[in-house]
């Protein structure tokens, strides 16, 4: 039970990566019709509503300092999801993803403080090159830069998101920080999509976007985050191309080639390295029996 213990927080990055991915498909065929930032809006809106009415988080008792945390936090979440949506419009899936994971991957050596982190992150980057094809040098360059821009934001929400599951009670917090990126980014929704977000059809899978790629990953990140350092949780991170090669594959009929295949096996040895630290450091001495 002790080592299941463990391990929860693991499952838990696990089953929000996921969720994450799938939900980043399904909005991929959704752009047609409504727009990078339409989705974008609509993912952010909905999701806000959601946690609102579920977590229903109380707006007194909190300090200046609790509130600075939810905006910053807010303000992560609207950049990285604008960011990363602008990135999938222009590059596919699987580059996308495997772009932004590097920021994570990067918090990961410079917050860590053992040396066999930085050979995971090591072993991890070389699988993200790998899934990259070696380079990036055919994608659109404000695809790639806008990937790499996400990431950026991403490292910043893993560092927010543990001082908003500290400082707020269960996913208060998150729900605060939701509403805040929802009211920044509705605007941009709706100076490019108008009315198109109020079609039955899009706000359905507006809606699903919201649930599979905000409110169950983001829930289940922040809860993990509270039981594991920022340095393992970047690391295990690097799941995510994998995740999103498959999501894409299945959703959006992306094959996997044989040096993908091999970049998600790098890719998920260094996780499951960083796994194996981080619960070996974790797991407490067994007592000797008294005689």
């Amino acid at each position: 039970m002790r080592r299941g213990g463990s391990l929860g927080p693991v499952g838990l990055v696990f089953a929000g990566g996921v969720s994450v991915q799938f939900g980043g498909a399904l909005a991929v065929t959704l752009m047609p019709r409504a727009g990078a930032l339409g989705v974008v809006s609509l993912r952010l809106l909905v999701a806000a509503v959601v946690l609102l009415l579920v977590c229903r988080p109380r707006l007194r008792g909190h300090s200046r300092t609790d509130w600075g945390t939810v905006v910053v936090f807010g303000v992560t979440m609207a950049a990285m999801n604008g960011l990363f949506y602008q990135a999938v419009d222009r590059i596919p899936l699987g580059p996308a993803v495997t772009l932004e994971v590097l920021g994570p991957l990067a918090l990961s050596v410079f917050a860590s403080r053992r040396a066999i982190n930085v050979v995971w992150a090591g072993l991890a980057l070389a699988g993200v090159f790998l899934l990259g094809g070696g380079g990036f040098g055919d994608l659109d360059r404000a695809g790639v830069a806008f990937a790499l821009g996400a990431g950026a934001m991403w490292a910043a929400y893993i560092v927010f998101s543990a001082r908003t599951g500290r400082r707020f009670p269960q996913a208060d917090g998150l729900a605060l920080a939701m509403a805040v990126g929802a009211l920044l980014f509705l605007p941009l929704g709706l100076a490019e999509s108008g009315t198109k977000l109020l079609d039955p059809v899009i706000l359905g899978l507006g809606a699903g976007v919201a649930v599979l790629s905000s409110v169950l990953p983001y829930t289940l990140e922040l809860l993990a985050l509270r039981r594991l350092p920022a340095s393992t949780f970047a690391i295990l991170m690097s799941l995510e191309p994998a995740i999103a090669a498959t999501a894409g594959f299945l959703v959006l009929d992306q094959a996997l080639s044989a040096l993908q295949a091999a970049a998600i096996a790098l890719v998920v040895a260094a996780s499951m390295g960083a796994v194996r630290t981080q619960v070996g450091r974790a797991r407490p001495k067994r007592l000797e029996p008294v005689a």
